[in-house]
């Protein structure tokens, strides 16, 4: 990926302070000559719209945004524009000062709207942060510093604000009280700041030659070496995966994690402010020269087994068959704003349409219009791709037909990105921005609300989500990464009764499914994990361990990525931006292939010629999911797991088809499942003696005493428990019911004794002896 520079060959300013546009060709441009000038990059025409008065010299413009609510402009109409004599002006597109605000004692350093447009900060050289209302009014002082605030940008949330202060940063939210972030950042003075509303990451440059990526919590990310003069500018491309840093005669393009992709040395002088086009395809720089600087982003590149495809120009691409060395030229009618590679299909949007390209035929893709241009995501499964604008988020199929777009309260989609977003072929999952704890879980198909329609719900906030990609939509699991870095999976079927989200493991920074299988890899603190069956927790959590393959991760340094997982080839991009692919056993892959296939024999055959314990326990889980409990046998000896063998073999000497399908659940720990099987079944003491045999002692008398049979026999159960360990009863349920059975016991001997004679009665003198050892009895047995 590079920069393509290209300039004027006379400036159309004395000295360029600032610029901002209003759609992805047209840029409005300010200086101190008091001009504002409009460009338009689709005709290469520059047009004055109006000459400001000689008093006001232009330091900083910001357009007002698009985006207000639901309702949606097509273009910006108007932007504030801070000066050096302590005023901000609100002006039209067409150049009317609508109104002048008098708001700090000195120049005002910079304004900034807040992403939904009702509210406008203010910084200036008086050191004071203002809050102001749409229309202008103060609504508050949100701090005051002994020094002059040269840079400020808005929280995601619109509910906190960045500021400098000197070396140090600061981020103090709007309410009062709350609990203030400051931290040393540089070694000189800060320059200037972004925090972007997607990754939520934080730049800051400054006077000691350098610029930093921060997180939110002001923890380091990346520290630049230092450059030969002061960095001036940086500014995040909108969709949070690039950013640039502006400085003297120099322009550089960044990754999010920091490393540069492109240097340039333009003939600028100094770049003291830099704006990203909407559509994150071009920047624009203001000079010091008096020049605005145009760089447009190209030669892109995306991979997917044998064809790389690369963006060579604005509306070019190549495809290349590295198999063959096979060359294909892509042309579009406009430029292309984001693609994808995935699945064997390349998913290109343009500025008005989207192309599907098939990689068997280049020569004929399918194309239809947008809804609205600016595509900010791209994800692809095997049977659809999900495309997301500012308008909304639709599901395609790759023969170009509408199937869904699914909607959820708060939607805002210019902060959904691939961490937060994910695809299925059955399934979508959107993470809620609002409440990070929360997942949406969609049909594809209709775009409704998964299952009884119940969020997805964490008890910690969610950085990262995953969705499984093969299998039924049934058994389809979610992974996510939460703020602990802890990585849990779960069912994304919801019905009635609560899922288990399981842990599978620590300190986890990124994660993905492989395209072929459900095989999660991972990078954990300085491990690279394999999951090679991760439903082995829902079966046997003991053998988990046993179904991983991990290796030393410190060859990929700190902050590595997982770009892609496809087949059996891992990605990882490292923190200096280079590209590493691992190849994992291929094995375990065939093994899920048969498996899905029901190919038992096929299986066990292969584990045989494999010998690897990890085959045979992903076997051994596998078997025990699918209910096949001969191959669970054959697997789990092959690990040594004999008394797991054992109760296989006692569920296969059991009478009745319900009673195994019951211990085969008891065996994965479906405790409850198992017991409504027996109950559906009509076996209620079976019900009743799991739980006696799992000294669920409530649930045991709740199941007797419900169904009216062997509350006896669980009395006799507990009694003989309490003898055992030489205790006494406590639990008031079994206090009471043993004393009912007291009571039933003496009724029911009477009643035998007055109808029926004694089998040793003599004599009428012999019956009070008789009723006397009865009393006796009962009075023992209830161990009174």
């Amino acid at each position: 990926m590079r920069l393509k520079i290209s300039l004027l060959k006379e400036p159309k300013h004395i000295l360029l302070i600032c610029v901002g546009w209003t759609t992805a060709e047209e840029l409005y441009s300010c200086s101190d000559d008091h001009q504002i000038v409009k460009w338009n990059l689709l005709t290469g025409e520059t047009s004055q719209i109006v000459k400001l008065p000689d008093d006001i010299y232009p330091i900083d413009l910001h357009w007002f945004p698009k985006s207000l609510g639901i309702k949606k402009q097509t273009q910006a109409e108007s932007f504030v524009l801070t000066s050096s004599d302590g005023k901000f002006h609100l002006i039209s597109k067409l150049g009317r000062v609508e109104k002048s605000v008098e708001a700090h004692c000195g120049a005002v350093l910079a304004g900034r709207w807040n992403y939904e447009g009702t509210a406008l900060v203010t910084v200036g050289e008086d050191g004071q942060i203002k809050i102001w209302s749409k229309t202008g009014m103060l609504r508050s002082t949100l701090a005051q510093q002994g020094t002059p605030v040269y840079s400020v940008a808005w929280g995601p949330d619109s509910e906190k604000v960045l500021y400098t202060a000197g070396k140090q940063l600061i981020i103090k939210p709007l309410q009062p009280n709350a609990k203030v972030l400051q931290w040393k950042a540089h070694d000189g003075i800060i320059l200037k700041v972004d925090w972007n509303s997607v990754n939520d990451l934080i730049l800051s440059a400054g006077e000691d030659c350098k610029y930093k990526v921060w997180d939110s919590y002001g923890r380091p990310l990346y520290n630049s070496l230092p450059h030969e003069h002061p960095i001036t500018s940086v500014a995040w491309a909108p969709d949070g995966e690039l950013f640039a840093v502006g400085s003297f005669h120099t322009l550089r393009l960044c990754d999010k994690t920091g490393w540069s992709y492109a240097l340039e040395k333009p003939n600028t002088g100094s770049i003291f402010n830099i704006a990203w086009s909407i559509d994150g395809t071009q920047i624009a720089g203001a000079c010091g020269n008096g020049h605005v600087v145009f760089a447009h982003v190209v030669e892109q590149r995306w991979e997917w087994k044998n064809f790389q495809v690369t963006l060579t120009k604005r509306r070019t691409m190549q495809v290349r068959n590295v198999l063959n060395d096979a060359v294909d030229l892509l042309e579009f009618r406009d430029r292309v704003i984001k693609a994808s590679l995935n699945y064997a299909h390349l998913v290109v949007s343009t500025s008005l349409q989207c192309y599907v390209f098939s990689t068997k035929n280049w020569n004929t893709p399918l194309i239809f219009d947008l809804k609205e241009g600016t595509v900010s995501l791209i994800l692809q499964a095997e049977r659809h791709f999900l495309l997301v604008d500012g308008g909304g988020i639709y599901l395609y199929s790759y023969e170009g037909r509408f199937i869904s777009s699914p909607k959820f309260p708060g939607m805002r989609t210019d902060i959904l990105n691939a961490q937060t977003v994910s695809l299925s072929n059955d399934t979508i999952a959107i993470k809620d921005k609002a409440d990070e704890k929360i997942i949406f879980l969609f049909e594809a198909s209709t775009g409704k609300p998964l299952g009884d329609g119940k969020l997805l719900s964490h008890k910690n906030e969610i950085l990262e989500i995953a969705l499984d990609q093969k299998g039924l939509t049934n058994d389809r699991k979610i992974a996510f990464i939460d703020k602990n870095r802890d990585l849990y999976i779960t069912s994304v079927k919801r019905f009635g009764k609560e899922e288990q989200i399981i842990k599978l493991g620590t300190m986890v920074h990124t994660l993905a499914w492989s395209d072929t299988c459900n095989i999660l890899c991972g990078l954990q603190d300085t491990r690279f994990t394999v999951w090679y069956y991760p439903n082995t927790v829902y079966v046997d959590r003991d053998i988990l361990p046993k179904t991983l393959y991990e290796r030393d991760a410190s060859e990929f340094s700190k902050n590595p990525h997982i770009v892609s997982f496809v087949g059996n080839q891992v990605t990882i991009r490292r923190a200096d931006g280079s590209l590493v692919h691992i190849s994992i056993s291929p094995y375990p892959a065939i093994l899920h292939e048969y498996v899905s296939g029901s190919k038992w024999e096929d299986a066990v055959r292969l584990c045989r010629f494999v010998k690897e314990q990890t085959m045979w326990a992903c076997l051994a889980a596998m078997a025990v999911a699918n209910r096949d409990m001969t191959t669970a046998e054959i697997a789990y000896a092959a690990i040594g797991e004999i008394d797991k063998v054992q109760y296989i073999n006692s569920i296969k000497d059991l009478p009745s088809k319900e009673s195994k399908m019951a211990h085969i659940l008891m065996f994965s720990g479906n405790i409850q499942e198992a017991e409504m099987v027996l109950l559906q079944a009509g076996l209620v003491y079976q019900a009743i003696q799991i739980n006696i045999n799992l000294y669920n002692w409530e649930r045991a008398l709740e199941l007797a005493v419900k169904y009216k049979t062997h509350v006896d026999t669980v009395l006799a159960y507990r009694q003989k428990f309490l003898e055992t360990f030489g205790k006494q009863e406590t639990n008031k349920r079994y206090l009471q019911y043993a004393e009912v059975s007291n009571m039933e016991m003496w009724d029911s001997y009477k009643m035998n004794c007055l109808l029926r004679p004694h089998p040793n009665y003599q004599s009428h003198s012999t019956w009070p002896t008789i009723v006397f050892s009865g009393i006796c009895k009962i009075i023992f047995n209830s161990g009174k």
